[in-house]
């Protein structure tokens, strides 16, 4: 038997996304044309309409712990250089883009009870833009040049957290299985 993945495409980086909308007006309904980038994602986008934010290979997988107070790793970790952009998976709203512990992070709410987080990035947006799926969201740090106390590993670190009544912070998951599984056709 011959195993074949579909639907794997390996292309170039998506071309340059549309921006970040500052500071939407109220009542504004649209998070941006579908897709978000022009000409499409080029192959990066998952099945759940999620795109990869930087097209680096997967360095560290997730390790999500069985309790929230227990040590492991709650994203995956992409490589990526410093300097490198990195866009927003999916449409959504900026909820904070800041420093924790020295570490630079952008946070965005898909909705539905989905946020996504990516670190280390140095912001190119605020607090309440409203971004489309590929949208350039910040461009990776330079990890030596932040403080001691902030993240340290490899590339893009990206994790995806949603709501769950069970917890109040909510429930971490794997960010790679937003874009689903590969389909597998076996012919004999």
């Amino acid at each position: 038997m011959v195993a074949v993945l579909t639907g794997i495409t390996v292309l170039p980086a998506p071309p340059a996304a549309t921006r970040a909308t500052p500071h939407p007006s109220p009542g504004a309904a649209s998070a941006g044309p579908a897709g978000g980038v022009p000409g499409g994602d080029r192959g990066h986008r998952g099945r759940r309409g999620h795109l990869r934010p930087v097209p680096g290979a997967v360095v560290r997988a997730v390790d999500i712990p069985d309790r929230p107070w227990e040590q492991g790793h709650r994203g995956v970790d992409l490589a990526a250089a410093p300097g490198d952009p990195v866009r927003a998976s999916a449409a959504g709203t900026v909820v904070f883009a800041g420093n924790v512990a020295g570490t630079p992070v952008v946070s965005v709410d898909h909705g539905g009870g989905l946020r996504t987080t990516y670190e280390p990035v140095v912001a190119d947006v605020r607090r309440g833009d409203v971004v489309t799926r590929g949208a350039v969201i910040g461009r990776l740090a330079d990890v030596t040049t932040l403080p001691p106390t902030a993240r340290r590993g490899p590339g893009l670190s990206w994790g995806a957290r949603i709501r769950d009544p069970a917890s109040p912070d909510g429930r971490y998951i794997d960010p790679m299985s937003l874009f689903g599984r590969p389909t597998v056709r076996l012919w004999a």
